[in-house]
């Protein structure tokens, strides 16, 4: 409803502005025209005024001609000439623009005189040159045909064909004046009709519609203001609006909504409590977790110390034994050095691994990328470790199409991730059970899978095996740093590592690298 009203009084003062609008950009329009026009009409007298002078100076130096001799002035005839010729053209198109824009009838006469003007001035001309070449010796003043050149032709004739022009001229400046003066008050008075008309129209329409807005504004303040106060039973029951009618009913039900929260604020506050109290449950357990991983962190800290403490005690005993020999031999030596340098390779070796997961963490691993066939690859790792057991059968099985699959890797850290995948296992599986390592592509990426069948790995253990510091509970050797440093590695090349494993089937760890695209 007061959607419609609005639109009602919408239209009727688009309206009228648009009246107002087409009536400024007519009088506009008009009033261009006839400033055009009369610009033209202007131009016109001031050059028929020219063209009068010119034309003047003209007969002035023909009429020389005729006194001192027929060479005296021809310089000057010329260029009078030339201007006369100018001016009668521009006359010619001024006057065309205006028939053109006027009409025939508003300009009658002004092109047929103007031709009437150009042949006048020829004919004078012509009859200057006869008088000239005449050569009557009788003087001026008794030369009949000169005197009538001279009062009649020119000052009768052509100076009543110039003042016709420049008064017809005059008459249309006039005429196109008067046009502007009655546009103009028509324009005035259309004006104050057009205000007289709309002005009282306006103020009735806004009177109308402040008491179409006043009445539900105070209806909706009051309901307001008692809802703020705290009373909730005082919806609005008079009928509005539409749009209106709508806000009246969403703060009927913002009401008994509020009213509802209220009697639910004691049921919110247990709510609130029981998941406080859930909270703070699951914090407790969180610092548990933290304590767990702290605890974790100090056994590795003690784990590291008990690394470092026995090969430094080893070189420290090698060499302590060595120097207190009176006569060491050259054997003695040579096995006191060999152990220290075992032990110093163990130590560089655990000092690498640490170095390498710190990098990690702080995203400073360097890694050489390029292009290696991975079929090599895993060749060359499957004949060291079979060196390194001789009585372990390891087999590499990998489709025909894929033994020249390139991938983008860095050659020594994949070599360093095989050794340790093939190394856990060569370790957790008996001397007599075979090891297969699978080749299989992917898409845009290759996997290499290694299979044992020992021992395996409980699920319990399977969550946690790429942890750091991580050790099987049955297994107590070395730090549990080889599968975290395995899983940085792969990672750091954009690929993955996975397990899948069973206690007491053996194990399967896969490793997924990146193909080179061929463009």
């Amino acid at each position: 409803m007061y959607k419609r009203k609005l639109f009602y009084f919408g239209i009727t003062t688009a309206f009228i502005l648009f009246l107002a609008l087409i009536s400024t950009a007519i009088s506009a329009h008009l009033t261009r025209e006839n400033l055009q026009q009369s610009n033209i009409a202007q131009s016109l007298l001031v050059e028929h005024e020219k063209l009068s002078s010119i034309s003047y100076r003209l007969f002035k130096q023909l009429t020389d001609e005729i006194i001192f001799g027929r060479n005296a002035n021809q310089a000057f005839v010329r260029n009078k000439r030339n201007l006369i010729k100018q001016s009668l053209e521009k006359i010619r198109r001024l006057e065309l623009e205006q028939r053109e824009a006027l009409g025939v009838s508003f300009t009658q006469g002004s092109v047929e005189d103007t031709d009437e003007l150009v042949r006048l001035i020829d004919e004078i001309i012509v009859e200057f040159k006869a008088v000239v070449v005449s050569n009557n010796q009788a003087p001026l003043s008794q030369q009949g045909r000169l005197r009538s050149l001279l009062e009649v032709t020119i000052d009768d004739q052509f100076r009543e064909a110039i003042n016709s022009a420049v008064q017809r001229q005059s008459s249309v400046v006039a005429a196109i004046n008067a046009r502007i003066d009655t546009l103009n008050t028509t324009i005035l008075w259309f004006t104050i009709g057009l205000g007289a008309l709309s002005l009282p129209l306006i103020l009735y329409g806004c009177y109308w519609l402040f008491n179409q807005l006043y009445q539900p504004l105070i209806l909706i303040g009051n309901a307001t203001n008692a809802i703020a106060s705290g009373d909730y039973n005082q919806p609005i029951s008079v009928k509005l609006d539409d749009e209106f009618e709508e806000l009246a009913m969403s703060i009927n039900q913002l009401a008994k909504q509020l009213q509802e929260h209220e009697k639910n604020e004691a049921k919110s506050r247990k709510q609130l409590e029981f998941d406080v109290k859930q909270r703070t449950i699951e914090l407790t357990d969180a610092n548990l977790q933290l304590t767990k991983i702290d605890s974790r962190r100090r056994q590795f800290i003690a784990d590291v110390s008990h690394e470092l403490r026995t090969p430094l005690t080893i070189i420290r005993g090698e060499a302590q034994v060595t120097l207190r020999l009176q006569s060491a031999s050259e054997l003695d030596y040579k096995e006191t050095l060999k152990s220290i340098l075992e032990q110093s390779v163990n130590l560089s070796r655990l000092v690498d691994d640490l170095l390498l997961l710190t990098r990690a963490e702080m995203n400073q691993l360097h890694l050489v990328i390029m292009p290696v066939q991975i079929m090599p690859l895993l060749a060359s790792e499957v004949a060291k470790w079979k060196k390194h057991d001789l009585g372990r059968t390891i087999s590499l099985k990998a489709p025909d199409d894929q033994v020249d699959t390139l991938v983008l890797i860095d050659k020594q850290r994949i070599q360093q991730v095989l050794s340790i995948l093939i190394d856990n296992a060569t370790k957790y599986s008996k001397s007599d059970q075979p090891i297969e390592i699978s080749l299989l592509k992917a898409g845009a990426f290759v996997s290499v899978s290694i299979t044992d069948l020992g021992v395996g790995i409980s699920a319990a253990e399977v969550d946690n095996i790429f942890e750091r510091f991580v050790r099987f509970s049955k297994h107590n050797e070395g730090l549990g740093l080889g599968l975290p440093i395995a899983k940085v590695i792969v990672e750091a090349h954009g690929g993955k590592i996975s397990v899948d494993s069973s206690q007491g089937q053996g194990s399967t760890f896969s490793i997924t690298l990146a193909i080179e695209q061929v463009s």
